[in-house]
């Protein structure tokens, strides 16, 4: 039993004893390290409950706290009523010695009991290659996946997509004005067609193919499959290398033939939430409590964004999913809302769908911003700047800010090799304990199965024995509010810890049990190094 464990188990002690069994225990990390290891707010929960002051709780719980020294050193009652635990070094040896012994299922937990959890993001149509916009949903996706499963979720990673409609029309016929280019024929291309070199290697291609036969086609139906069939090679390639693959790539043509789009508009129309007007379709959301009602289908009778999604949205209930993770760019942010009203007014609990937007990336290289449109292709795609700075420096900075923050890709940061990266910073650390355990090897010294745990004793080294024990509690905290740049942070912090126990306290001495310890102190480092950099994506090297 950890420390942590240990102090949950006592408060749950005292919860049973007022017949408050299920309320929920929060134990965190005080930001002032003064104030102890863990603190717990619970006098605070409860003193409007139990009509007390806070303090007077703290207090009744404490006293009926069982004393065990191997676990606390002291425990305070602090401001209006927090209680701060203090534990002992040897409840940290023991919590090494776990990590020592779970290595790389050291972090991970079965919380989420394997329930379904279903993740959409990119889902960017086949217009053309992935930017470093997409990017940025891409990284957060797969790692929000990636904490999702350490903490017990079955995950399934889905990419929704269109190759219908107006931008698919434009882009076979961009393929098609390039390919009667190649013939030789003068064209005038339109300044609202794709054009990136991408369509100009379609449009070979179909020259290759077909020669000259298609030079008279009005059905653009060759162009369009081809130009969708070539641009997702290219995403999928993208994609893996990011590192990951999506399980299924859900096409919204789908709903349209499985005739699911009509049944979401029966379905509205019977709770009297559509009505006919001026030729178009209404979803009625003023009777929803919204400012407006809103078009789902058109004069034309092309339906607008939000029907198919809420179709789509529905069909991922019936598929039996009982979290819903949708990661959107900040341009989704006024469409949403109406589907989760759709789905609420359908019947389905849509406090099950959790929509995260994140916000846009600028490229910069030094004080010099790069500007970029799809359709003019003066883009940066997602494939160039992995040539320029490596797949896991991408994936890296991608992460290092919260998903609402505004996010300024340096380039020149990214590119350099000091301890300004943050990913060489972290890297860097991992790379300098494996040589530091091979130089050990070398001379004949070897992480000991029982290390006397008890002779570290330095301030730097309890320090980070601290912040290595917090790293379940982090990975748990990270997958529970979708926010990967907390584990990233964690590192980032373990890695400050590391070097500077590193330069105060000599790892290989003279003293070969105190050698044997400081060892065993950088295997667990490693361990959770290693841990943090395959949730994050990224390779965690043994040499730089």
């Amino acid at each position: 039993m950890t420390a942590k464990q240990y102090i949950e188990q006592q408060l749950k002690r005292y919860l049973q004893q007022i017949n408050r069994d299920n309320f929920e225990i929060i134990l965190e990390k005080p930001k002032i390290e003064k104030f102890g290891d863990l603190s717990s707010n619970l006098p605070l929960q409860l003193a409007g409950i139990l009509k007390k002051k806070p303090r007077e709780i703290a207090q009744a719980i404490i006293s009926t706290i069982q004393p065990d020294l191997h676990y606390l050193e002291k425990i305070e009652i602090a401001g209006p009523g927090f209680i701060n635990f203090y534990i002992t070094e040897a409840a940290l040896y023991d919590q090494m010695l776990e990590i020592l012994e779970l290595k790389e299922n050291y972090g991970r937990s079965s919380k989420g009991n394997g329930a379904k959890s279903l993740i959409e993001f990119i889902s960017a149509n086949p217009t053309g290659p992935l930017t470093i916009g997409h990017g940025r949903g891409a990284v957060l996706g797969d790692t929000i996946a990636r904490l999702m499963e350490a903490i017990g979720y079955t995950v399934t990673r889905e990419y929704y997509f269109n190759n219908a409609g107006r931008q698919m029309r434009i882009l076979a016929d961009s393929v098609k004005q390039r390919y009667l280019e190649l013939l030789g024929e003068k064209i005038t291309f339109p300044d609202d067609y794709y054009q990136g070199d991408y369509i100009i290697d379609i449009a070979k291609k179909v020259y290759e193919e077909k020669g000259e036969s298609l030079k008279n086609e009005q059905d653009l139906s060759y162009f369009k499959t081809i130009a969708e069939t070539e641009v997702f090679k290219d995403i999928r390639r993208t994609i893996e290398r990011l590192k990951f693959k999506m399980d299924v790539y859900y096409n919204e043509q789908s709903l349209y033939d499985d005739k699911k789009i009509d049944a979401v508009v029966s379905l509205l129309r019977e709770k009297g939430l559509v009505a006919d007007r001026d030729g178009a379709t209404w979803f009625l959301t003023s009777k929803l409590g919204k400012e407006q009602d809103r078009v789902i289908i058109k004069s034309t009778g092309e339906p607008t964004y939000r029907l198919p999604d809420i179709a789509y949205h529905r069909e991922k209930f019936e598929r039996g999913y009982s979290l819903i993770i949708d990661i959107f760019g900040a341009d989704h942010i006024d469409t949403y809302p109406d589907v989760l009203s759709a789905l609420k007014a359908m019947g389905y609990d849509e406090a099950k769908v959790k929509v995260l937007i994140h916000q846009f990336v600028t490229l910069t290289e030094g004080a010099a911003k790069i500007k970029m449109s799809t359709r003019k292709a003066n883009f940066v795609t997602l494939d160039e700047l992995m040539d320029e700075v490596g797949e896991d420096v991408t994936r890296f900075f991608f992460l290092t800010r919260h998903m609402n923050s505004h996010l300024n890709f340096d380039l020149t940061l990214a590119k350099s090799e000091s301890d300004d990266n943050p990913v060489y910073y972290v890297q860097y650390a991992h790379a300098r304990i494996c040589s530091i355990i091979r130089f050990g090897e070398e001379k004949g010294i070897k992480i000991d199965l029982d290390p006397p745990l008890e002779l570290l004793t330095e301030e730097d080294e309890i320090n980070l024995i601290k912040h290595l024990i917090q790293y379940p509690q982090i990975v748990e905290e990270s997958a529970l509010s979708f926010e990967p740049h907390r584990l990233v942070n964690h590192l980032l912090e373990i890695a400050t810890r590391f070097h500077r126990f590193y330069t105060t306290c000599r790892v290989i001495t003279g003293n070969n049990l105190l050698t044997q310890a400081r060892l065993a102190l950088c295997e667990v480092c490693r361990i959770v190094f290693a841990n943090g950099c395959e949730i994050l994506g990224i390779n965690a090297p043994t040499q730089m």
